[in-house]
């Protein structure tokens, strides 16, 4: 797999996680080549922090693991799509996912 294609733009790639079996969108994280590697060795879900500067691999400490089903990437391979298999909860306040703040609804 040639993953330098991913990295020529930013050292980082937004990466949108999605439950497979809904289409619930459960985070946005960035990954980075060390971390999409990681992701395609072992199966499960790894990220780069921003803010800590280290790669993380999402529910190794909270036991709510993200079992990759596929990994898309949009028309300028500068945006992946990861489908999984979530267990437990994605967010790290415990609501299922990243995204339960609603700030508008249209009529």
């Amino acid at each position: 797999m040639d993953f330098d294609k991913y990295f020529v733009k930013d050292k980082l790639i937004p990466a949108i996680v999605v439950e497979e079996t809904n289409g619930e969108v459960l985070m946005l994280a960035y990954m980075n080549r060390e971390s999409l590697e990681k992701t395609f060795q072992t199966g499960y879900t790894w990220f780069y922090s921003r803010s800590r500067k280290e790669l993380w691999n999402k529910g190794a400490t909270s036991g709510n693991l993200q079992k990759v089903v596929s990994i898309t990437a949009d028309c300028d391979d500068d945006t992946l799509l990861v489908k999984v298999h979530q267990t437990g909860v994605a967010c790290h306040t415990g609501n299922y996912s990243c995204f339960f703040k609603e700030i508008y609804k249209g009529e």
